[in-house]
């Protein structure tokens, strides 16, 4: 029989991510069993702990098992940190070094959120590309420079290793799995019992931007504030640079190494910021927000929007603005 980890971490972590993977997955094994009259895999939790607490002892985890018991696996599941990644990663660094022997040897491995930053810390993500939740991106970054973040990508899929943006969006990565270890139908039956949208692919729609700001180069930062402050209006790249007295190559390198977005996509992301704040909580018009964000083209609006949100502007209204009316 074939073997899945979905390993428990020491330290305060998630716990619905754990949950949350055991009762997809064994739901997927029941579902397996009644068709082909056997189970596929054997679903253990694993851990260095007999048992591990949550939100402050409300909760307690006890795993199956060690993981100095298991010797071989076919996928290991790292759920989410929430917000104390750089607290788990120093508590688990046996965790650490054994998912790193384990990939070596074969095993997939999946990461829910900011689980990603466990699986980072072995190093086994550098030169890959990666997702995690869009607001520990910029935290992400700076530890983990090497790697490829990807923070609209809901999923990722790459040489043996799975991502996920975060928050419940782990269910997604789920049923993802389960079409990958069992099969198409058997996706289906999940994601019909646990109601679950399948083969959803983007979590841009509920990133908020906020601008990469802890990158210590002042210059940017000041460029990055006029930007936001100044969002109505139509700002060239050209006017900037020659607003800060930056040549306009230095002013791009510059730009681009702080934030990770040239300062037109950064532009453009404040305005449509804005607009999603618009249609969220004003009955404007879509012609409205976009001449409020500083646009006149319609196409253009409309394609940047969708190119950063997912959604044409129409549709952001209707999913989001429940008395939006048109």
């Amino acid at each position: 029989m074939k073997h899945i980890t979905i390993i428990v971490p020491d330290g305060e972590n998630n716990l619905s991510s754990i949950v949350g993977a055991y009762k997809i997955l064994t739901r997927a094994n029941a579902h397996w069993k009644e068709k082909s009259k056997k189970e596929l895999y054997n679903i253990q939790l694993a851990g260095i702990s007999k048992e591990v607490e949550f939100y402050e002892g409300l909760f307690t985890v006890k795993p199956h098992t060690n993981i100095s018991d298991i010797t071989k696996t076919d996928l290991i599941i790292i759920p989410s940190l929430n917000h104390n990644y750089h607290d788990a990663v120093k508590k688990n660094k046996l965790l650490i070094d054994w998912i790193a022997k384990q990939y070596f040897d074969g095993a997939e491995i999946a990461t829910i959120c900011t689980g990603a930053f466990m699986l980072a810390s072995t190093g086994l993500l550098d030169g890959k590309s990666c997702s995690t939740h869009w607001a520990a991106a910029e935290n992400f970054r700076m530890m983990f420079p090497k790697v490829d973040l990807q923070t609209d990508k809901l999923i990722t899929d790459e040489n043996g290793i799975y991502t996920n943006g975060g928050a419940y969006s782990f269910l997604n990565l789920m049923i993802y799995l389960v079409e990958k270890y069992y099969d198409r139908s058997t996706a289906i039956y999940c994601s019909k019992v646990f109601q679950i949208e399948m083969d959803r692919n983007s979590q841009s729609a509920f990133a908020i931007f906020t601008g990469q700001k802890r990158h210590g180069d002042e210059m940017v930062q000041q460029v990055q504030a006029y930007i936001e402050n100044n969002f109505h209006e139509k700002i060239s790249v050209e006017d900037l640079s020659s607003k800060f007295s930056v040549s306009r190559r230095n002013f791009d390198r510059r730009f681009i190494k702080a934030t990770g977005n040239t300062p037109t996509e950064y532009s453009q992301r404040v305005k449509i910021e804005s607009a999603k704040k618009a249609f969220e909580t004003s009955r404007k018009t879509i012609n409205e927000v976009m001449y409020e964000v500083g646009y006149s083209d319609v196409k253009a609006f409309r394609e940047v929007f969708r190119k950063i949100t997912g959604l044409s502007p129409v549709a952001y209204k209707e999913k989001y603005n429940v008395e939006a009316e048109f």
